[in-house]
């Protein structure tokens, strides 16, 4: 178990890292943009919530793999293939977990005043300064939220990081797949450790998340 729940572990650390840096600046911009397509990229960021993790896992193995332009540039620059690695694990990851870390910090970023920003833009202060004197402290509750949203989720994935990373013991074998693997073997009570395991670390996280919510007045998704 202990292999598989520190792969577990440094996948959520790596991808929620990942969805921070990528995150906080595509949020903001479906915040304030006034774009009349900005409908479509909104539904492209929602998709991963509705749609079957097998199928958008399916879809990145072969977007990924070796007979793909991109998984063969990959393996001539690497030597190995993406697929069935931790890499691929991440980037699938990436993509599911999307939209877990981008709404809580657009919903916190619309939700402030505009008035603020068009003081600080009557002073005379670029958009790169409001962004981090204004916007992204107002905005912080929903940056935090997010950020562990998508730790949390990538903790309990299956259906994706199965269908990309195999089932690889010390490899691409994370938690949720450890567990498949115990109530297929009929080893009931291994299940139960390790699911407990899982759930008492993910209620832990959402515990705190839900305390600081309470003491800064914001909601889940970022709302005052």
């Amino acid at each position: 178990m202990i292999p598989a729940l520190m792969l577990t572990l440094r996948l959520a650390v790596v991808v929620s890292a990942i969805l921070l840096a990528l995150s906080v600046p595509l949020a903001y911009w479906l915040a304030f943009s006034r774009r009349r397509g900005k409908f479509f990229i909104e539904a492209i960021v929602s998709l991963p919530i509705v749609l079957p993790p097998t199928v958008l896992g399916f879809y990145v193995l072969v977007a990924i793999g070796p007979l793909s332009p991109f998984g063969r540039w990959y393996q001539a620059l690497t030597g190995h293939s993406l697929a069935f690695t931790f890499e691929g694990l991440v980037v699938g990851s990436v993509l599911y977990s999307l939209p877990f870390a981008v709404q809580p910090m657009a919903a916190s970023f619309s939700s402030i005043d505009r008035k603020l920003l068009d003081a600080s833009a009557l002073l005379g202060a670029s958009h790169w300064r409001t962004f981090w004197h204004i916007v992204l402290p107002l905005g912080l509750p929903g940056v935090l939220t997010g950020f562990v949203l998508s730790f949390a989720h990538t903790l309990g994935e299956f259906g994706v990081v199965l269908m990309i990373g195999g089932n690889i013991p010390g490899a691409t074998q994370t938690v949720s797949i450890l567990i498949y693997d115990q109530v297929q073997a009929l080893d009931d009570a291994a299940a139960n450790h390790t699911a407990l395991l899982l759930l008492a670390l993910c209620f832990a996280m959402l515990t705190v998340l839900y305390g600081l919510r309470r003491h800064n007045g914001a909601s889940i998704w970022g709302w005052k």
